[in-house]
């Protein structure tokens, strides 16, 4: 579930995937992201990933066991792809080239999938390899897909060893990754980047153009939630 990029190496997954046979076996491959179309897309990138994404559809055949699912903009029914996939015990695999943070690897981990997810970047450090989840390298496709065999053959002899990694991605985020643990995270920054600049007396730019993107993103909206106070006497 990603942009069509080469960075987000989509094309690297299904080819990973059509290459082995013991994974076509055991699975089939959703891949949610771009069009389907290449009339619909002007970007140059865009439209090479679109057709290589085709070519390999016809190179390895995967009629009946692979699913590409345009685009989707509504968050609600993101949601729904993840728990669906969530309900077949199936998992969820983010092999981007390079991923600075990674939301749909928390999103799928809140939704209880097993996360599967690159080892460049920051999916490195939501994931702790073989308990919340796996550290894959997307430049060794073939040790991603052995890994991906290893784990479901293992499901199928142990029903249990989906729902400890389930559970273990579910509790990895919520120690780690909830809102109040965020803005706790940020108060504190806030606290320091105050103290700093007053013994300083220096700008500190970076941080407070992540506040005020913080505030522009978050904050703003909830503010106009609140009620405005009534004076009574009137």
């Amino acid at each position: 579930m990603a942009r069509l990029d080469k960075v987000k190496n989509m094309t690297g997954l299904v080819e990973c995937y059509g290459k082995s046979s013991k994974l076509r076996e055991l699975v089939n491959l959703v891949v949610v992201g771009g069009y389907i179309d290449v009339n619909k897309s002007k970007d140059k990138e865009e439209l090479a990933e679109i057709e290589k994404m085709h070519d390999l559809m016809k190179q390895y055949n995967m009629h009946g066991q692979f699913r590409w699912i345009p685009a989707q903009m509504n968050r609600v029914r993101n949601g729904e792809l993840y728990r669906y996939i969530a309900d077949t015990k199936g998992a969820f695999v983010q092999p981007a080239l390079y991923e600075a943070f990674g939301l749909t690897v928390v999103e799928a981990m809140v939704s209880g999938l097993p996360t599967f997810a690159t080892c460049h970047g920051g999916p490195a450090e939501i994931i702790e390899h073989g308990i919340s989840g796996f550290h894959v390298d997307p430049y060794h496709p073939d040790q991603m897909a052995t890994l991906l065999v290893d784990f479901f053959e293992q499901c199928q002899k142990d029903p249990s060893h989906w729902n400890n990694i389930s559970d273990g991605g579910l509790k990895r985020i919520y120690e780690r990754y909830t809102w109040k643990i965020y803005s706790e995270r940020l108060l504190t920054l806030t606290g320091v980047y105050g103290f700093w600049k007053h013994v300083s007396k220096l700008e500190r730019r970076e941080t407070r153009r992540y506040l005020e993107m913080f505030y522009i993103l978050k904050y703003q909206d909830l503010v106009k939630s609140i009620p405005q106070a009534v004076d009574e006497q009137h």
